[in-house]
């Protein structure tokens, strides 16, 4: 064993890594950092070698350590180093790397050249430079990608529940409200690619994602999807929360610009609640701007507010700066009203289309949107009660009409009542007026008023 007294500044180039064969550092390559590193030491206060054969030794240096990768853009600073015969390097105290696109610091890191492997440990931040965004936590494995490789990109892994900041900007470059993914564990791949995986949870100023797991593009294809139990919620004044066993996303610059539930879709809004087999939301400017629902059997959708009910094998909901405007039901549609208090029977109106059409928000009363007409065509029907006619004991004329199209008018916010009826094409219908129950004269009256004499 020999020791060493001062060895800063070993410009000369003390290799403790061996490079690939191949790769020669030259002026035309000097800063390319896609190649094995050879580890050259650039300073240390102390070193201490230990020979193992003539061609095999351990290195150890101390104090204000420094590193660099001959030939590349790739720097490491540490306290100490412990180097076992240049295949696995240790760097113990205050670790630092740096090269062309990451930054990583943490308490330990260690270096395995087999596989172009850096593993920090300890108190770890992990710095995207090209966009800022950082990775904390515990554990966080780097791979550098290597020219002329299987691994052409960066990977990166972390576990034990990291943090990711995904950092965000609008199209004019300015930094906009990041959004923070924990799960139990974090891969990412190339500038572009991540998965979560174990209890994620996606949380930014305005929307608020949960699943088990959740995979990322935020490249040309700008796409992502939540899986087991996920959820999108937004906490604001017109918040909603999207649900189901999938959630797909769209991407474009990282903002989120179409949402889609499938498999036994939830949506909860503020103007109604939407159960279907998929579901589908528009977003403009972070706001959603049309929603679209679908499926058949068990799934099909059902739309419901506290005056109405919706379904249909298809649904088109337009919300225009996030008022509800317009609600279009194809197929099948069906618009049912409150139920009766007695019976529980609805007026409704179906066909094989039916467009309702909603006043705006102020017109409403107390903030919600005020549906105005229902307008159905194609073998249209409709069944509604009419206001009791004086003197009839509150007994309400019932009507069942079918036509080519029939048109509602609605007036009313707390009950909805039908203001006018137009019907066009081949029209058809009755009306029934009932009328109070007369006592059967016929029949005696078993309350007492005609008693059995008594026997005497």
């Amino acid at each position: 064993m020999t020791a060493g007294g001062r060895a800063g500044g070993l410009a000369v180039g003390l290799a403790v890594g061996v490079a690939a064969a191949g790769w020669p550092a030259g002026p035309a390559d000097a800063q390319a950092s896609d190649r094995r590193c050879l580890l050259v030491l650039e300073h240390a206060t102390h070193s201490a070698h230990t020979r193992v054969t003539d061609e095999i030794r351990n290195d150890y240096f101390g104090g204000d350590v420094r590193y660099r990768c001959r030939g590349q853009n790739v720097r490491m600073w540490t306290d100490s180093v412990a180097s076992y015969q240049g295949q696995v390097v240790y760097f113990v105290g205050n670790f630092r790397f740096e090269d062309d696109k990451s930054r990583v610091t943490s308490d330990f890191g260690t270096y395995y050249k087999d596989n172009e492997r850096w593993e920090a440990r300890g108190n770890v931040v992990y710095t995207d430079k090209l966009d800022g965004s950082t990775l904390t936590g515990p554990m966080v494995d780097y791979f550098r990608g290597i020219r002329g490789t299987a691994r052409t990109q960066r990977e990166i892994f972390a576990d034990q529940r990291p943090v990711l900041t995904v950092t965000v900007r609008d199209t004019l470059g300015r930094p906009e409200a990041p959004y923070l993914v924990v799960a139990d564990r974090i891969r990412m791949k190339g500038d572009t690619e991540m998965w979560a995986g174990g209890r994620v949870t996606i949380d930014r100023s305005d929307l608020a994602g949960r699943s088990d797991s959740l995979a990322l593009d935020t490249g040309d294809r700008g796409s992502g999807v939540l899986i087991g139990q996920a959820s999108i919620f937004r906490p604001a004044a017109d918040s909603f929360r999207l649900s189901g066993r999938q959630i797909d996303l769209a991407l474009q610059r990282k903002q989120l610009t179409y949402i889609t539930g499938r498999d036994s879709a939830m949506l909860t809004g503020r103007d109604l609640d939407l159960d279907a087999a998929t579901i589908g939301l528009d977003l403009e400017a972070q706001k959603v701007v049309q929603t679209l629902a679908w499926g058949l059997g068990p799934g099909r959708p059902v739309a419901r507010a506290d005056e109405y009910e919706i379904r249909a094998d298809s649904l088109a909901i337009d919300t225009p700066e996030e008022s509800l405007r317009e609600l279009r039901a194809f197929r099948q549609a069906w618009v049912g009203f409150k139920p009766d208090t007695l019976g529980g029977d609805r007026d409704y109106v179906a066909g094989d289309t039916v467009t309702a059409a909603f006043a705006d928000d102020s017109a409403g009363g107390g903030g919600k949107p005020a549906l105005r007409s229902l307008d159905s065509r194609g073998s249209a029907r409709s069944f509604y009660r009419l206001a009791p006619a004086p003197g009839t004991a509150g007994a309400s004329p019932m009507s069942y009409n079918r036509a080519d199209r029939i048109l509602l008018t609605l007036t009313g916010t707390d009950s909805l009542k039908v203001q006018k009826v137009q019907m066009f094409g081949t029209v058809d219908g009755i009306q029934l007026n009932p009328e109070p129950v007369r006592p059967d004269t016929a029949r005696r009256d078993t309350t007492g008023a005609a008693r059995r004499p008594r026997s005497r």
